[in-house]
């Protein structure tokens, strides 16, 4: 499993305004969004490009790309923070289906002594996952990794894909080596990719220095 940390200044001054406690939920939603469309930027990258020849207005040929597999997206919201990433990916990726997992860490019940969490998954919306798919899971604290674990399991009932992407604002390395087992497990070609690997994570599973909660600052609690 490969894991890439995006360090463009854009993307790194995105992230200083969401770990800003000042911002406010507007312009946080906002860079959400923003990080979204800077992540799709950064997938993109690493898909297959075919060489092709159009003719201009003017009656000339010129040379040119194709990126492979855009119509084989899948884009998989975790509610509730993912949405406003989502709609920055969809920019990039216009032609991707959609799917939608709740899922929620029942943290009433406390991190357990694995660093894991029980996930209550209350509603999956997906379509047909076919062998030739590029599956895109959105969520952008990725704490722990008990959701995603929860997430790639449910998606692996459903059909697998070719290549599994985590796009995240902030993960940790607790939550990499659990992605990293269940992928291996599962058989999965993933990567994540992600703005910033935070070191520490709390007693309330909470990434630290991280952002907060992304949800409750993107929607209003």
């Amino acid at each position: 499993m490969d894991v890439r940390v995006l360090t463009h200044p854009y993307v790194q001054a995105v992230l200083t305004e969401l770990r800003d406690k000042s911002t406010g939920q507007i312009e946080f939603r906002k860079s959400l969004v923003r990080l979204g469309r800077a992540l799709g930027f950064e997938i993109i990258r690493d898909f297959e490009l075919e060489r092709v020849t159009v003719e201009t207005p003017l009656g000339v040929c010129a040379e040119g790309v194709k990126i492979k597999d855009l119509d084989r997206v899948l884009i998989v919201t975790v509610l509730r923070a993912a949405w406003p990433m989502t709609e920055g990916l969809i920019k990039i990726f216009p032609k991707a289906r959609q799917g939608i997992i709740s899922a929620r860490r029942v943290e009433e019940r406390g991190m357990k002594e694995d660093m894991s969490f029980d996930i209550d998954v209350e509603y999956v919306r997906l379509p047909s996952i076919g062998t030739e798919d590029v599956i895109i899971i959105v969520d952008p604290m990725v704490a722990t990794g008990s959701t995603i674990e929860t997430v790639l399991k449910v998606l692996n009932k459903h059909g697998k894909g070719k290549h599994y992407i985590i796009a995240s604002a902030i993960t940790t390395p607790v939550a990499i080596d659990r992605i990293r087992r269940v992928g291996e497990n599962l058989g999965l070609n993933m990567t994540i990719y992600t703005a910033a690997i935070d070191p520490q994570i709390n007693e309330r599973g909470y990434i630290v220095p991280g952002l907060g909660d992304a949800g409750d600052r993107a929607f209003g609690g």
